[in-house]
């Protein structure tokens, strides 16, 4: 079974990956991943009752840590009499603080040390209690975090006589955690939004009456309504009403779209001033709703590269800067080079700045939040490492029908080559053509009509074509490949040849139009650094030349079987940083798994949004530019927030070392640096792009 339980109060994320490795190689649950943005633990595991267990194993970690699973209530008014109780006791040693600092600093006279020691101690501990009692815990436990550096500096200042610089340091480290929880805890709120998407309620007629009922309880075929300005709870058909719903949620569409009777609209787009009656098509679970919250959710278990070596990093980095202070604090003074108090309090502040939160926290929200971000614009990314990969492709390959045109393909000639007429013609390869989903075997069937002859014998080759027996005899239509017979060179615009017993008898060219928008994208990536912009379709060459050319594409390859689609983007990948691929069809599947970036075009096939790494939810290629840039300005700034906040720690670290730096001035690097990057990455979930 899955499961998604939440851990509350988890603050840590140096703490929050040690939880989930342990949760990880604990027997019995697999596929474990933790999204500290969210707090949401997903896991598999065939047990019952892992609350109970989960919650040990966070005991051992992390002290104070709650495990609910996700149906449960907390209690907020609770949560928020706490934070009432811990504001006003930061306040109270603000003021002790300043008090014992100015005393300090304006009378000299040695009974006041007594004043400024009890001043200092008492500001000490209320604005830090709760991280001295979890650094003892940890220290206890022989675990090395903020909260057990922040204990030991506070202590040793203590005892070296700096009693206002103790007091500072814990007042400076708890204003730091407060801002920090604020700012993590808004880039939360503003993540959690996309969850409102999704009703919980549906209002259901029964026996004549409306029933309002849980979403996931409705059954498909039954009829619901909804009301003005609601969002609609499931998939549905649209019966004897018509309204305007807004999809700007889903596809990032900012136009609400009219619908009337025969309408499809999708769950969780808004309705307008009017009235909606539906008739549901889907379940709960498999609602495009349902089904966008899940990508984005596990979006989460895929990490980048930069997260994975993140953890790394934080595993290593930290006992390695403990070693550095330690030796800092007992080389000089044992070689003669000053005291040990000055040396312990250099080596001190070393261990304050080495904290390395500010990584830990901001390069997996960076991540999040840039998925959020692209998310509201209609593109759902399914991962860190497919963010990484958008944001370095310089080559974009498109599948062409349903892709870059409208799949909405029409009929444009008929030719024969025999006694047969254009309308038998016609007949004949709807016929064959009759269990086929391909956009062009939808155009001849719907040219043809409902009267069809009747074969029998049907064989597929992927395409390719289909074989039928037709009156005891073989039918072949499908491509001048497929039909292995000499085409004429009037047919060479002529996209399926029919030939029957052996003979070409006729054949159809199909026309289709470029998607309005695809001109534009396709300018646009190239702005933006595209080397490449190639179209990989299975149609004639002549057709694919004609849409390359009005696309202004840099090269096209046509009359591909998928195979030769995934030959293709492997040659393409050698040749580029990294490859994306948009495509919409069931075949598109495999190409779309081999390329580093496989885009599916709306929430259509099953199978291509599978294979797929991201999705064009508004089944058009507007957003894909908006989606590069996103992507880029999320790399970006996990890239910014790794390199400032190591810079200033490896200054304050060099300052500590040199005797330079106070040791405000490392929990400045420690809580302020988390700060800043923290705020610098929310802007992720504000950006705007057309």
């Amino acid at each position: 079974m899955k499961y998604t339980c939440t851990l509350e109060n988890l603050n840590c994320a140096h703490c929050a990956g040690k939880i989930e490795q342990k949760i990880a190689e604990t027997e019995g649950y697999e596929n474990v991943s933790f999204n500290f943005a969210t707090k949401k633990l997903n896991f598999s595991s065939d047990k019952t009752a892992v609350v109970d267990e989960l919650q040990a194993i966070c005991d051992r970690i992390e002290d104070g840590v709650h495990v609910v699973d996700d149906n449960a209530v907390t209690d907020e008014h609770h949560h928020g009499e706490g934070g009432k109780v811990q504001k006003i006791l930061l306040a109270v040693s603000i003021v002790l603080g300043v008090a014992a600092l100015v005393l300090h600093l304006a009378v000299k006279a040695e009974y006041t040390q007594w004043a400024v020691f009890a001043l200092s101690a008492a500001a000490a501990v209320l604005s830090g209690y709760d991280t001295f009692i979890h650094g003892v815990k940890n220290a206890v436990k022989l675990r090395i975090d903020e909260t057990t550096l922040m204990t030991i500096a506070v202590i040793a200042a203590f005892c070296l006589g700096e009693f206002t610089e103790g007091a500072m340091v814990s007042i400076l480290f708890a204003i730091g955690e407060f801002i920090e929880d604020i700012a993590v805890d808004n880039s939360r709120r503003s993540i959690e939004k996309l969850s409102k998407i999704r009703p919980d309620t549906a209002t259901i007629i029964r026996n004549g009456h409306e029933e309002t009922v849980a979403a996931e309880s409705v059954k498909t075929g039954t009829e619901i309504i909804v009301k003005p300005h609601e969002r609609i709870p499931l998939d549905g058909i649209v019966k004897d009403s018509c309204s305007a719903v807004d999809n700007s949620a889903l596809t990032g569409e900012s136009v609400p779209v009219d619908v009337t009777d025969g309408s499809e609209v999708m769950s969780g787009a808004i309705n307008g001033e009017h009235v909606l009656r539906l008739v549901t098509t889907k379940e709960f679970g498999e609602s495009t709703a349902t089904r966008i919250l899940n990508l984005v959710e596990d979006a989460a278990a895929k990490k980048g590269a930069n997260e994975k070596l993140i953890s790394r990093f934080a595993s290593i980095y930290t006992p390695i800067v403990i070693g550095i202070a330690v030796l800092i604090a007992v080389i000089p003074p044992l070689a003669g080079l000053g005291t040990f108090s000055e040396w312990i309090y250099r080596g001190l502040t070393v261990l304050v700045a080495s904290c390395p939160c500010a990584i830990v926290i901001s390069v997996p929200l960076a991540y999040y939040a840039g998925i959020g971000s692209a998310s509201s614009h209609g593109v759902l990314i399914k991962g860190g490492r497919f963010l990484e990969a958008l944001a370095k492709a310089d080559a974009f390959a498109f599948d062409k029908t349903g892709t870059l045109t409208t799949g909405g393909l029409k009929i444009e000639n008929v030719y024969s080559c025999s006694d047969y007429s254009d309308d038998d013609i016609l007949s004949l390869a709807a016929a064959c053509e009759r269990y086929s989903s391909h956009p062009i075997a939808l155009a001849i069937k719907r040219s043809a009509g409902e009267s069809l002859p009747e074969l029998n014998d049907y064989s597929e080759t992927a395409g390719s074509g289909i074989t039928a027996v037709y009156k005891g005899k073989r039918l072949c239509c499908g491509n001048d490949k497929f039909v292995s017979e000499k085409i004429p060179g009037e047919l060479k615009n002529a996209n399926v040849f029919l030939v029957y017993d052996n003979k070409l008898i006729g054949a159809i060219s199909v026309s289709d139009r470029v998607r309005p928008e695809a001109k534009g994208v396709i300018s646009e990536l190239k702005k933006l650094g595209a080397k490449r912009a190639v179209m990989l379709t299975g149609d004639s060459r002549s057709n694919a030349e004609k849409a390359a050319s009005q696309l202004e594409l840099t090269e096209f390859k046509a009359e591909l079987m998928p195979s030769d689609k995934v030959s293709e983007i492997n040659a393409l990948k050698e040749k580029s940083k990294a490859v994306c691929f948009v495509g919409d069809g069931i075949n598109d599947a495999p190409v779309l798994s081999a390329s580093d970036c496989g885009t599916a075009m709306g929430l259509g096939s099953e199978a291509a949004i599978e294979a797929s790494d991201m999705v064009l939810s508004s089944g058009t290629l507007e957003h894909l530019p908006a989606a590069v840039k996103i992507s880029r300005k999320a790399i970006n700034t996990v890239k910014t927030n790794i390199t400032f906040a190591l810079a200033v720690k490896a200054a304050v670290i060099i300052l500590a070392a040199l005797g330079l730096a106070a040791m405000w001035m490392s929990v400045l690097a420690d809580t302020g640096v988390c700060v800043i990057c923290v705020l610098y990455t929310s802007r992720l979930l504000r950006l705007k792009y057309k």
